[in-house]
């Protein structure tokens, strides 16, 4: 009996040791029983003591609130050390009391408070009531902040991003509850605007596309195109940096929230008057404000530009970039061709304001006026002339030279060569002149056979004998007579029985202007001559024979 009384007597005095005595490495309730050189000593029961650094009481930039009598949880690290007391930390007791906290609101995806309070490589460390967070450097504004030292110490709420307990890992952000609150503002600021509204703004940022513009909360952008009716380059022409300008409301979206404002549509708008100002076939100073493949626009007056197309642009310089007729800047008379109000877009001229070079040729170098110029092309149909006004003239083959083929006649001539030149037609429509060089002299076959016709009976001189026949000249113009037409009489058609110098009355056969050539026949002339007799002199009903005929026509030739 006495020894059941022992056991359980044993029992209930372990039970009441266990019960008592708090487990290592848990949190457990003590009291403050005094404060010296700095640290609080603290009751956990038991008659355990343990002492704590008063820091470790203090929130980061604050100072210590514990006070002796004050109830407190503190985690225990070990029972005894070596000077017989408890080893006991209140921040570990808070970092568990924190994650406890903090995963709750992690689940319940609430914000907590907390306070930067050092810096690390790639953002911050934030305490938050007892556990240490991660604050990456993109996570702490809206914006890059360069200079974090006013947001040190400062107690704000942050948003939980990711937490592992196991690893002791927590992100956070900051820039998370800025925006929710920014979101909240623009939604309120924006239900107050309308399209259409006249409202102040400070311009808050100047990039190369536009302006942004600070409405009181909100952002709006002011597009570059939307500044000014003219053309404008940069921004930075019209703008500055917390300058506050007045501006339109074009378009509100509802969704992203985004707003589109304007500052030319607060001003009278230039293309109203532009049909009235600017008639067609009108001609206006302007300046050259951008130049392009295509062609370069003109200024006629701030907000109202035209296109001079390339083709627009000279009468003579046809395949040049418009960079090398204008320069950006530079004044230029233009005449107003096209007007699109619609697609507000004026076609002007620069050509239309100077005289088509090819009228004024046309006018002051009639055809058959002689004219000299430089060789300045040489191609496989003929030569291009350099003429006044810029513009060229082209001499075909066919006009170089009277005697000689053109492919020949073309070797005579090389670029740079000085040559005169006869004008035998202009083409102001087709801008084409055409020239001869061989017309310079006149026609000389044209002039020597101007009286000569077919039939005609010219006196020709021999100039050559050769076996197919013989090469008489006419007026300096060459003819060859074959052997078949030297006589009627087969027995004569000798060439050997001519010489060079004999003076010979041929019968034209043809003129060819083309070839440049006489077809002349003694042969024919013979015929002909016998022809005429028969008819003057008989018949052949008379019964007269062919001698009795010529006889009576040579001694009638005779009288």
């Amino acid at each position: 009996m006495a020894m059941t009384s022992m056991e359980e007597f044993e029992a209930l005095l372990n039970e009441s040791f266990e019960m008592d005595t708090p487990t290592e490495g848990s949190v457990v309730k003590g009291k403050v029983i005094a404060i010296e050189a700095g640290q609080a000593i603290i009751d956990v029961g038991y008659k355990m003591e343990g002492r704590v650094e008063l820091k470790e009481f203090a929130n980061p930039g604050e100072a210590p609130e514990i006070a002796v009598g004050d109830d407190v949880e503190v985690y225990l690290r070990a029972a005894e050390n070596a000077r017989g007391e408890a080893v006991i930390s209140r921040e570990m007791a808070r970092r568990e009391e924190a994650w406890d906290r903090l995963e709750k609101a992690y689940a319940d995806e609430q914000r907590v408070d907390g306070a930067i309070f050092g810096r690390v490589k790639g953002g911050f460390t934030v305490d938050l009531g007892g556990a240490v967070a991660f604050l990456p450097g993109s996570q702490v504004d809206v914006r890059p902040v360069r200079d974090a030292g006013p947001l040190m110490g400062l107690k704000q709420p942050f948003q939980i991003l990711k937490m592992d307990r196991r690893r002791g890992n927590i992100v956070v952000s900051r820039r998370a509850i800025l925006e929710e609150s920014r979101a909240e503002q623009r939604a309120e600021v924006i239900g107050k605007l309308a399209e259409g509204d006249s409202v102040d703004g400070v311009v808050k940022n100047i990039t190369e596309y536009g302006a942004f513009v600070d409405l009181g909360g909100v952002d709006g952008l002011l597009h570059v195109t939307d500044m000014a009716w003219r053309r404008v380059n940069h921004p930075s022409e019209i703008l500055s940096i917390s300058e506050t300008v007045k501006v339109q409301v074009i378009k509100i979206n509802k969704d992203t929230h985004r707003i589109s404002l304007g500052m030319k549509q607060l001003q009278e708008d230039p293309w109203d008057l532009v049909a009235a100002k600017y008639p067609l076939e009108s001609v206006h100073k302007g300046r050259v404000t951008n130049i392009t493949d295509y062609g370069a626009f003109v200024e006629l007056e701030p907000g109202v530009e035209g296109l001079v197309h390339v083709s627009e642009m000279s009468w003579t310089k046809k395949n040049v970039h418009p960079g090398k007729i204008v320069s950006t800047s530079q004044e230029v008379d233009v005449m107003v061709l096209e007007i699109d109000a619609g697609k507000r877009r004026v076609s002007l001229g620069l050509k239309q304001t100077m005289r088509n070079p090819w009228e004024v040729f046309s006018e002051t170098h009639p055809e058959g006026t002689e004219v000299e110029g430089e060789v300045k092309n040489i191609t496989e149909f003929g030569l291009f002339i350099g003429l006044p006004g810029e513009i060229d003239g082209m001499v075909h083959l066919s006009d170089l030279s009277w005697d000689e083929r053109g492919e020949d006649a073309i070797q005579n001539y090389r670029k740079g060569d000085m040559v005169s030149a006869v004008v035998s037609e202009v083409d102001v429509e087709k801008e084409r002149i055409s020239l001869s060089i061989k017309a310079l002299g006149g026609d000389k076959f044209a002039e020597a056979t101007g009286g000569v016709k077919r039939g005609s009976i010219v006196t020709v001189e021999v100039t050559a004998i050769e076996d197919g026949g013989i090469e008489v000249e006419y007026e300096g113009m060459k003819s060859f007579i074959r052997r078949s037409d030297l006589s009627r009489d087969r027995a004569e058609q000798r060439p050997e029985r001519f010489s060079v110098g004999d003076k010979v009355d041929v019968r034209v056969t043809n003129v060819d202007n083309k070839t440049r050539r006489l077809g002349l026949s003694i042969k024919a002339r013979e015929i002909a001559e016998e022809k005429e007799a028969v008819e003057q002199y008989g018949s052949s009903d008379s019964g007269a024979s062919l001698g009795d005929i010529l006889g009576a026509a040579l001694k009638g030739g005779d009288e």
